[in-house]
């Protein structure tokens, strides 16, 4: 596995140093389209609505179009904004594990303990195994600020993305508010039906029988020579690779008892203040950036 991201959990004063990897992986097969004539590739190319040259990735930049106009942000715009190079997963509360909302999970990240002494990491897991709680955590990745829900599994932790509150819809389908009469009859025999399939789950126990059969026939055809030169008809592809940041462990005896200090003097804001406060100074700081830009001036990426 190759880290995706690296940094710290902070917990109070407390420094974790941790690098993530992606928990899940999709095992469908992928496929590539070609033409149907003679197995040529299909290749979609980028390009530009008003000079008709075909553009690179590196020179493309993000537009918002809010209507009558249109706002065209940089990298140098993206880069302004504080949380886009965060590299803390901060704890902003402890909450009881049952208050998280399956609906709001996303991606799932192994946490893997980084740094010269992993006690740190395995004082929180321990912690956090104790008091049956799941941490809360802000966390920035690929750009984007996001909520997280920071848990054990086995003898790892495991961070898992939150959907924001605004993100889940709600519903109020009329056939649910129906007050049509369930009998005691049907009821008992529901329950028993419930009883007949009543098992513990066992995930092992499941296949994803499309892909078995779609394995099969590629397989097959395979097998019976039905196929292309890889090479001659799609060339090689790109390859790319990220790095990492190296963290510290300050302390660990002296960040609790002054993160508890701290806590009980009042000196610390709440979760929700400190993250107020963020977003106030990520406004700011881009909007006074922004300000101080030219309009006409626009930095070319490659002279960057």
């Amino acid at each position: 596995m190759r880290a995706v991201w690296s940094g710290a959990i902070t917990f109070g004063l407390v420094n974790v140093p941790v690098k993530a990897y992606g928990a899940v992986e999709d095992h469908d097969i992928s496929f590539h389209q070609v033409h149907d004539r003679d197995g040529g590739r299909i290749r979609y190319e980028r390009r530009c609505e008003v000079c008709d040259e075909k553009v690179e990735y590196a020179d493309i930049d993000k537009a918002y179009d809010s209507g009558e106009k249109t706002v065209v942000l940089t990298d140098d715009d993206f880069a302004s904004l504080p949380e886009a190079e965060n590299r803390e997963i901060e704890v902003v509360q402890f909450v009881p594990s049952e208050q998280v909302d399956p609906i709001m999970l996303e991606r799932s990240y192994y946490l893997e303990p980084e740094g010269k002494s992993p006690k740190s990491y395995l004082l929180l897991r321990q912690t956090l195994e104790d008091a049956d709680r799941t941490a809360i955590v802000r966390f920035a990745l690929r750009q984007k600020t996001r909520l997280g829900a920071l848990r054990v599994r086995g003898k790892v932790l495991v961070l898992q993305g939150l959907l924001w509150a605004d993100e889940v819809r709600e519903v109020d389908f009329k056939g649910a508010r129906s007050r049509a009469k369930v009998s005691a009859q049907e009821l008992k025999l529901s329950a028993a039906l419930v009883e007949q399939f009543a098992s513990d789950f066992t995930p092992e126990d499941f296949e994803d029988d499309y892909q078995i059969e779609l394995r099969k026939l590629i397989d097959a055809k395979l097998e019976a020579g039905d196929t292309l030169d890889t090479a001659a008809t799609f060339g090689d592809p790109d390859e790319s690779d990220d790095g990492a940041d190296d963290a510290e462990v300050i302390d660990l005896m002296a960040a609790l008892k002054a993160s508890l200090d701290r806590k009980r003097g009042g000196g610390s804001a709440t979760g929700s203040k400190k993250g107020a406060s963020k977003k106030g100074a990520a406004k700011s700081g881009a909007a006074k950036k922004a300000a101080e830009k030219k309009p006409a001036a626009k930095k070319s990426k490659r002279s960057a």
